[in-house]
């Protein structure tokens, strides 16, 4: 298969087309924010960013904030149809996934869900095929409207594919200039899976890197919205988290304004390093 070149947004309202036809916004708004209740942080991040015009909104079981998130949707004053909202399916298991996601649904509250996502392939060793089936069920059933994964190595990949299953739509890794994950975006992109980047801001342990001020200084922007930019240029679906409403605003201006070529080659040529939770490298157990 011929290397997909990568759709760069242009503007908040920038889309590109998965491998199953469907439409999905490229920027949108990271959702591990905790679980208030009725009002709380991820409810009023929600319902600000969509009044700022993000359309797309990812969740997942794990973050424990669904409820939130749809009582966000609900208050957000938008038709279901203009938003895009992404869940993910914590363990893994084919009962398991059936039952959590009736229960995401029903907690989201707003009809079907545009992309379910494997968040683990390490969880439940063994079980991401048949959870993966399970997945593409709900897609029959029009529940889901595209199925992909998330922390997928290429040696997943790879594992779904020998066994038969479609293709994911799209596969959801950190990255950021310190974690590049090169292998994978480049497998993904041969293959037609579109890359969608999570912790573009470095989970905040790299916004005082003195290149990344230096680079920051000279554009006049802040660190946040130089690592966002990046994601932005290298046509990655990107995902900032914030709860604040001025963080929110201000990682969604990066699309009037460009980085200079050399920055972009320091930004690419940062050491990579190594974390401590890294689903990608774990052996494929099928």
């Amino acid at each position: 298969m011929k290397k997909a070149m990568p759709t760069i947004a242009t503007a908040l309202t920038s889309t590109v087309k998965l491998n199953d036809g469907v439409t999905m916004p490229l920027f949108g708004l990271g959702m591990y924010l905790s679980a208030s209740g009725q009002g709380g942080q991820a409810e009023r991040a929600a319902i600000h960013a969509l009044s700022k015009g993000y359309r797309l909104l990812d969740t997942a079981e794990f973050y424990g904030n669904e409820a939130d998130v749809g009582r966000g949707i609900q208050n957000g004053g938008l038709k279901r149809e203009d938003l895009f909202v992404v869940t993910k399916l914590w363990e893994n298991g084919y009962s398991r996934c059936k039952k959590i996601f009736n229960k995401s649904l029903k907690m989201l509250d707003i009809g079907y869900v545009d992309l379910y996502l494997i968040h683990n392939p390490s969880s439940a060793p063994g079980k991401c095929v048949e959870t993966y089936k399970a997945m593409l069920e709900l897609q029959q059933e029009g529940l889901v409207r595209s199925v992909g994964v998330s922390n997928f190595g290429v040696q997943h990949l790879e594992g779904l594919r020998e066994a038969g299953l479609p293709t994911p739509s799209v596969n959801q890794i950190e990255l950021h200039p310190w974690q590049q994950k090169t292998d994978i975006v480049e497998y993904c992109r041969k293959n037609g899976i579109t890359v969608m980047g999570y912790s573009p801001l470095t989970k905040g342990q790299k916004l005082s890197d003195k290149t990344l001020l230096e680079i920051a200084k000279r554009h006049n922007k802040s660190p946040a919205q130089i690592l966002i930019r990046w994601s932005v240029e290298r046509g990655f679906i990107t995902i900032p988290k914030s709860a604040d409403p001025g963080r929110i605003e201000q990682n969604a201006d990066v699309f009037s304004w460009s980085l200079d070529p050399s920055d972009l080659q320091i930004l690419n040529d940062m050491p990579d390093c190594s974390c401590t939770w890294n689903p990608c490298k774990t052996p494929w157990m099928g």
